[in-house]
């Protein structure tokens, strides 16, 4: 019965609140924390479960009204309006039940790099850039340009973002992928449609302790910073190029105007591009012998077509397609794409888990 699979989220809730109590946990500034982050993820189902017991109540109380001569008919009215609840609240129930993403409140780092079609593929990404950065606003995150490498002709070869704010990750983490674009780009002549591509990576931002590098697997070199965000302290050697030798992963920054800040936000994408590889390990061996849902990371899959001749949006994985190209682009809707993907992808756990 499922309202007594929501018993022990009820009683955790209540046992974390004694404990919050405890003077020997409110002097211990590390598990307060811990018990108050468990607690508020606890938060939505404790108040989902609180509704779903009381509409039971209310079912059981109209139905033992139904012959009575005075309030039967009232009851009856007040009994059909409570199961329909009840359904929804089910509903509800079953995807809050459902096993949580581990890093579904966590920050993240978005990266999008030209991929092929040269200069139109770093104009693209300036294009995508400047949606996830609209749309990031909309949603009341913070953000801020880690680093970025400019294009030739505009856009970027490649920008890396943060954005900071709770369930980030849990709404962009699938669009991690290949986005290709077709449109006549600028300096046709001929009017001719050209496709190039994209990719995304969305990966969560670490603690530090969470991710152990050996000081030894790195190889850090410093150089002159040039170009966009380097202007002003091109006469010094501030751009750092962290290179970890075991994964070959390079990162380089340049942005910061001093060597140690640029040393720390290089540091900092390292750790998320080796806790997503990490992560992406351990995706893989979970789902071996499972049904492969939607993606969440793959920069080799083409997840996306954006054909700006006909103000068509396609995404691949879930045979969506959207007429509104240009609205999602420059108001940064994407919601409008972000929303079914989640529902597919809960109907899809749904199912595995019998729910």
């Amino acid at each position: 019965m499922l309202a007594d699979k929501l018993r022990p989220f009820l009683d955790r809730y209540d046992e974390i609140s004694s404990l919050l109590s405890d003077p020997n946990i409110v002097n211990d500034i590390e598990k307060m924390t811990k018990l108050s982050k468990e607690q508020s993820s606890l938060e939505e189902i404790k108040n989902t479960a609180k509704n779903y017991l009381k509409t039971l109540d209310d079912i059981e109380e109209n139905r033992a009204l139904l012959d009575d001569s005075e309030l039967g008919d009232l009851a009856k009215e007040e009994l059909k309006n409570a199961q329909i609840r009840k359904e929804e609240l089910e509903n509800e129930i079953k995807i809050l039940l459902l096993p949580k993403d581990p890093n579904d409140d966590r920050n993240i780092f978005l990266e999008i790099r030209a991929g092929t079609g040269g200069d139109e593929a770093a104009l693209f990404v300036g294009d995508l850039f400047n949606a996830y950065i609209r749309y990031a606003d909309a949603k009341g995150y913070k953000f801020e340009i880690v680093s970025q490498s400019e294009g030739s002709v505009g856009g970027f070869k490649e920008v890396i973002l943060l954005i900071k704010g709770k369930g980030a990750y849990s709404r962009l983490k699938f669009e991690g992928g290949t986005h290709r674009v077709q449109r006549v780009p600028e300096t046709e002549s001929q009017g001719r449609v050209h496709t190039s591509a994209v990719t995304v990576a969305i990966m969560p931002e670490v603690e530090d302790s969470e991710v152990q590098i050996n000081p030894n697997d790195l190889r850090i070199d410093v150089m002159r910073s040039s170009g966009h965000g380097g202007q002003s302290v091109n006469t010094t050697d501030s751009a750092v190029r962290i290179t970890h030798i075991p994964t070959g992963i390079v990162v380089t920054n340049q942005d910061g105007k001093s060597q140690h800040k640029n040393k720390d936000a290089a540091m900092k994408v390292l750790k998320a591009r080796l806790f997503e590889m990490q992560e992406a390990e351990r995706l893989e061996k979970e789902m071996k012998d499972r049904k492969e849902q939607v993606g969440t990371g793959d920069r080799s899959g083409r997840i996306r077509t954006y054909n700006f001749p006909q103000n068509r949006i396609s995404d691949h994985r879930i045979n969506l397609t959207l007429y509104r190209l240009d609205a999602i682009m420059t108001a940064g809707l994407f919601d409008e794409i972000i929303d079914p993907l989640i529902t597919h992808a809960q109907s899809e756990a749904l199912l595995e888990a019998g729910l």
